[in-house]
């Protein structure tokens, strides 16, 4: 085996671990939808976690949600400490962003989880 052989199969092994181990950590995070998220605002005391830009949060936002935008989060990330008893549950526009920031709370030790669909899934009206 060449020196140059060996060197793509030791990347090509840290780049299936680094795979492997995102995808678990995706796999192992908790998916709500907009309308469980509203039921568990109600019943149990957890935080929101708006990670979309300032624009976007100037836009609509869900009340008593906190903000910190995604590109922001690990550099903020100690601005949650006083959270860690409470499940943090992260939306973004439609899903995505979100996702990365619960996995990155997730790898710091706190309760996160995902609102899939984001707040384009959210019903502003009073109903439910």
């Amino acid at each position: 085996m060449s020196a140059s052989q060996i060197v793509l199969l030791i990347l090509g092994s840290l780049l299936l671990i680094n795979w492997a181990r995102k995808f678990w950590l995706l796999k192992s995070l908790t998916h709500y939808s907009a309308a469980e998220v509203k039921d568990k605002l109600k019943r149990e005391n957890i935080l929101l976690l708006d990670v979309r830009t300032d624009m976007e949060r100037r836009s609509q936002a869900i009340k008593g949600s906190l903000h910190i935008p995604s590109g922001q989060l690990r550099s903020r990330i100690s601005e949650l400490e006083k959270y860690k008893n409470k499940e943090i549950i992260c939306y973004c526009r439609s899903g995505n962003r979100s996702l990365k920031s619960a996995s990155l709370l997730k790898t710091h030790g706190f309760r996160s989880a995902n609102m899939k669909g984001g707040i384009v899934k959210w019903n502003f009206s009073n109903k439910k």
